[in-house]
């Protein structure tokens, strides 16, 4: 029994192997085939490019643990069809790493600054993965989210009320 289970686990690591390959291969001839944006592969798995960059340079604050951020995004599948419509997900006020929210759009706020609106590709393991969002969002299906960040309230700031 060890065995079959072992056997059933390495399967299951190759088959997703396969599908992030696949689908970092789908985005980066997304990538490659949009030549009116510059991209950037963040650390974290998934790419980006500015529709609004930050250029006050006394901006420089990113969202860190626990502070407040204010944000409008919406969803497009990798082909631009729309999933969320601009304003069809009401504007979000999210505590950072302090509630759920799926793991690229956690990862992509932080490196946002107020008032910035950036594009991002997430991959379906950095978005929605296997569940998808039980609505419209199904499995393994990589997003592309326009997000506008609003603000950012620094969390020693916060009233505890």
């Amino acid at each position: 029994m060890t065995q079959s289970s072992g056997s059933f686990i390495n399967e299951s690591i190759e088959r997703n192997r396969e599908l992030v390959a696949r689908e970092e291969a789908e985005i980066l001839e997304l990538i490659e085939k949009d030549s009116s944006n510059l991209y950037t592969a963040s650390n974290n798995g998934f790419w980006y490019f500015y529709n609004k960059k930050s250029t006050d340079s006394t901006n420089t604050e990113t969202p860190e643990f626990g502070d407040v951020v204010l944000f409008d995004y919406n969803i497009t599948d990798i082909d631009g069809n729309v999933i969320y419509a601009e304003g069809e997900i009401p504007t979000r006020r999210y505590a950072m790493d302090k509630e759920e929210l799926f793991g690229g759009l956690r990862e992509g706020l932080k490196l946002m600054k107020e008032g910035e609106i950036i594009t991002f590709i997430f991959p379906s393991h950095k978005a929605f993965g296997y569940y998808g969002d039980k609505n419209k969002i199904g499995t393994n299906i990589p997003i592309i989210t326009r997000v506008h960040l609003h603000s950012i309230t620094d969390e020693s700031n916060i009233n505890p009320n």
